[in-house]
């Protein structure tokens, strides 16, 4: 195993989910998101006491990231980036890390690869997503976490408009890029008509995956107390109950089912990604 910029083997939902390797090329994430789990992990993540401290206040870049993946990738391995902080946040806009990561898988293409984000930016390396794709199984599983703005801007105030992920999601599909909408974390919504919203922006099946709570994980990553905070002040927290994250999940399947799609949730969803 090599340190959190570099690629590592996979463990937790990840390994669950099928993937042999993750790339993580930051250290944290300026979307500073309430609900986050990462911070919640600490070392255990690769954190030092400053991220989980001052999540989402600053972003630790590893500049030399390509050089070593460029010697760590491998033909068999099926990579997911990232499971820590979003490849596309704020500060990649002027830092264009990921064109050089692209251009290192480009060179030498593993079996599949992966890219977790919310951030529109994905748009501007589209013609080198082009080009991957062409080389190996590229996915792009894009989050997209509610139907409501105002739901949007309390748990996730940096992040793009549901409208602009929109827009991305469909782009990136347009040019023929296999993108997944991802349900996820799942936030207060309308459960029969958000996944119409999702897939008529994409082609694919949806993923999905409620808030992580302490009474399904006992252990490890959770959701942050700010979101927790936010859910109590604005009736939201039975959205973190089981059974109710249960039904809803339901509910959603069952109107993806409606439109000959399916969604699926937890690692199951993500192990979606494997498919062709």
């Amino acid at each position: 195993m090599v340190n959190w910029p570099q690629r590592r083997q996979s463990s937790g939902f990840i390994a669950q989910a099928g993937f042999t390797h993750s790339l993580t090329p930051a250290r944290n994430c300026g979307f500073a998101c309430t609900y986050c789990y990462v911070p919640t992990m600490r070392v255990n993540a690769g954190l030092k006491p400053e991220d989980w401290r001052r999540w989402g206040h600053f972003t630790t870049f590893k500049t030399n990231a390509p050089e070593l993946l460029a010697r760590a990738l491998r033909p068999d391995q099926m990579i997911y980036c990232s499971p820590l902080v979003d490849p596309y946040q704020p500060a990649e806009a002027s830092m264009k890390l990921m064109p050089r990561l692209l251009d290192a898988l480009i060179d030498r293409p593993p079996r599949l690869f992966a890219i977790q984000t919310r951030g529109p930016l994905i748009l501007r390396d589209l013609n080198k997503l082009i080009a991957l794709s062409e080389r190996t199984r590229l996915r792009v599983s894009f989050s997209l976490t509610t139907d409501r703005e105002d739901v949007r801007r309390l748990y996730e105030p940096l992040c793009a408009t549901i409208a602009e992920r929109l827009d991305t999601i469909q782009r990136l599909t347009q040019a023929g890029i296999a993108t997944y909408a991802t349900l996820a974390p799942l936030l207060p919504c309308n459960p029969e008509t958000f996944p119409d919203m999702a897939m008529d922006a994409t082609d694919r099946d949806l993923i999905c995956d409620p808030f992580h709570v302490r009474a399904v994980k006992t252990s490890g990553a959770t959701t942050r107390d700010a979101a927790l905070r936010i859910s109590a002040i604005h009736g939201f927290s039975e959205w973190l109950d089981p059974a109710f994250q249960a039904d809803i999940v339901s509910r959603l399947a069952v109107r993806a089912l409606s439109r000959g799609r399916r969604l699926t949730a937890g690692v199951a969803g993500f192990r979606t990604l494997m498919h062709d």
